[in-house]
């Protein structure tokens, strides 16, 4: 007995200690997987192997949500006074190891701005990275993102018409994290880190970082692009010059009736501005003048209305002068002229 037992001592030292398992905690490795770790002991006894003891241990891997969210282009985004559906775009990332749905919002609490953008919307691109309501889907949430999954989220709005050139908007992208259900079109219950000690079940463990209005560990990530005003700062003057009259001609002539008057209308662009397009010329004329249509109308001259090139229309019936003038980038004066005679 007392051998028996002392034999038994003697080859619990030179037991064999085998494993077979998959790794305990790999990153990345999905939430709701169970990890299961097998152990088998094998002995001999006075020479002779004995049955192995086996055990196992099983535990299901936790949900680490994480989430970034970055601007993408060049932090600000160019903007004219009353843009409707003025666009910023965003890159989504799921960094958790399960699918997850995100919430969006826009924030708009920074007190170092000028102004908001109304009419806020959220939509994801359709893969071409370009905003466009007729193809872009417009949502709320972020449904059913999987693990490592990427979207680009446009958040549009509109732009106050009141606004001047330099004048700013920040404006941040709010990915908050809620759960899936695996099932499209109904966003689930916010997520929050599960109390406690570890649970046999799925825990949550909230491991985002901080964004720029989001705080660490709180499910959600924010990331901010700035609206810059660049508006264009045009202003018109009209002037008019004596060409002749039928008593002077062209020496020292006079506003008499029958002289030729030359109306000059001068459009500028000041400097640092955004350029002015589509920049439409309507004169109506008093009716103590005759248009000459002799003469006729140019357009894109100089700021002296001189070097135009032949262009516009005469409007008998409302008695108007119309003309289109090229873009006028900042810093920039292009005229439209005409003749007339006085009745």
């Amino acid at each position: 007995m007392t051998r028996s037992k002392q034999l038994l001592g003697a080859v619990s030292s030179i037991a064999l200690v085998a494993f077979s398992a998959t790794p305990a905690l790999a990153e990345g490795t999905t939430a709701g997987q169970d990890i299961v770790n097998n152990v088998s002991v094998t002995y001999d006894v006075g020479g002779v192997t004995q049955g192995a003891v086996v055990d196992s241990d099983t535990f299901t891997v936790d949900r680490k949500v994480n989430v970034t969210v970055a601007e993408v282009g060049n932090d600000t985004t160019e903007v004219a006074p009353g843009q409707l559906q003025a666009a910023i775009k965003f890159e989504v990332t799921n960094d958790s190891n399960d699918t997850v749905d995100f919430n969006l919002s826009a924030d708009q609490s920074s007190a170092a701005d000028d102004f908001d953008i109304s009419n806020v919307k959220f939509y994801v691109d359709n893969g071409d990275g370009i905003f466009n309501p007729a193809d872009d889907l417009e949502v709320t949430y972020l449904d059913e993102m999987a693990a490592d999954e990427t979207r680009t989220v446009f958040i549009v709005g509109d732009i106050p018409t009141g606004v001047t050139t330099g004048q700013t908007s920040d404006v941040a992208l709010v990915a908050d994290a809620h759960a899936a259900d695996g099932t499209a079109g109904a966003l689930g219950a916010e997520l929050a880190n599960t109390a406690g000690a570890n649970t046999a079940g799925v825990d949550t463990v909230l491991a985002d970082g901080a964004g720029d209005v989001d705080a660490a560990g709180d499910g959600d990530f924010s990331d901010t692009d700035t609206y810059v005003v660049a508006a264009a700062d045009v202003t018109v003057v009209k002037s008019s010059r004596i060409i002749s009259d039928p008593v002077n001609g062209a020496t020292n002539p006079k506003a008499i009736p029958g002289a030729v008057v030359e109306y000059c209308i001068v459009v500028s662009n000041a400097a640092g501005s955004a350029t002015a397009t589509d920049v439409l010329v309507n004169d109506v004329l008093p009716a103590d003048v005759t248009y000459d249509a002799g003469f006729g109308i140019f357009v894109n001259g100089n700021a002296t209305c001189e070097s135009g090139v032949a262009g516009g229309s005469y409007n008998a019936t409302d008695n108007e002068v119309d003309g289109a003038l090229n873009d006028i980038p900042a810093a920039t004066s292009l005229s439209l002229y005409f003749r007339t005679t006085i009745n």
